[in-house]
């Protein structure tokens, strides 16, 4: 049984087709990267396997569950970092994950032990009565991914993790997402930076103007000889590479700006 599964999803916003027939087959323990250039698609799919947005057709599955029929079963089992994190700023780290545990069905004192020790790995611990709203942007990356890890979820889904994130924050972050691949979770992630990608993913997915343009194992996508590429004939492309080459790679390259000389 795949861990994700989308059938034909497709989304529009009035006269605009946001995605258009995305097939998705994710198998258990794939550390999935969504990527796609800015108004491709990505969020509105995530917000989609998500249940924060429903489909306007197409068939969804996380975990063997339907998301129309099984929608609060499936929320259960999963783990969401949005964008844009959503956290009580008037709250401490440790009340809101406390809070987080809670609202996925966990004990009190359950909730307490694992809030306790994921504010120790994140580094969060050492200024307990430090409100949300005063946490540095880095930091609050950090407790809004414990807060969608703390029920153990089977599935979790990443959107842009390390955008403004420092080297060590980042660090903390990726050994966490490392640990949930080893104990067997699926990790879906989309992001801007292709060098993060490159080096957690397994496999990858490119959505262009809302559809799937390729998809594959990440060293299946770096093989492949696209048309044009300047890649010598043997060598593996670079996923920035393949990346750019795939969505048509950045316009007007060759013009300058006369006020830059």
């Amino acid at each position: 049984m795949d861990a994700i599964v989308t059938e034909s999803l497709t989304r529009r916003f009035g006269d605009f087709t946001a995605v258009q027939d995305v097939n998705l087959s994710i198998a258990p323990g794939q550390f999935y990267g969504f990527l796609g250039p800015n108004g491709a698609g990505k969020s509105t799919t995530i917000k989609m396997l998500t249940g924060l947005l429903a489909p306007t057709s197409g068939r969804m599955q996380i975990l063997g569950l339907d998301l129309g029929t099984h929608l609060v079963e499936v929320k259960r089992q999963i783990g969401v970092v949005p964008e844009g994190m959503a956290l009580f700023g008037r709250l401490t780290g440790s009340e809101y994950l406390n809070f987080a545990g809670r609202m996925y069905g966990l004990d009190r004192m359950t909730a307490a032990q694992r809030a306790a020790e994921l504010l120790d790995f994140m580094e969060l611990s050492d200024q307990p009565k430090t409100l949300i709203t005063d946490y540095s942007h880095g930091m609050q990356k950090k407790l809004a991914l414990s807060a969608a890890v703390i029920h153990g979820p089977k599935v979790l889904f990443l959107d842009e993790p390390f955008e403004g994130v420092d080297a060590v924050a980042s660090g903390t972050l990726k050994a966490m997402l490392q640990r949930m691949i080893a104990r067997g979770a699926t990790i879906f992630l989309t992001s801007h930076v292709l060098e993060i990608v490159e080096r957690l993913c397994t496999h990858v997915g490119i959505i262009n103007h809302g559809r799937i343009v390729a998809q594959g194992t990440l060293d299946h996508l770096r093989s492949v000889v696209v048309e044009g590429s300047s890649t010598p004939t043997g060598e593996k492309m670079t996923l920035e590479e393949f990346f750019l080459q795939t969505v048509g790679g950045p316009r007007n390259s060759t013009q300058e700006l006369s006020w830059l000389g």
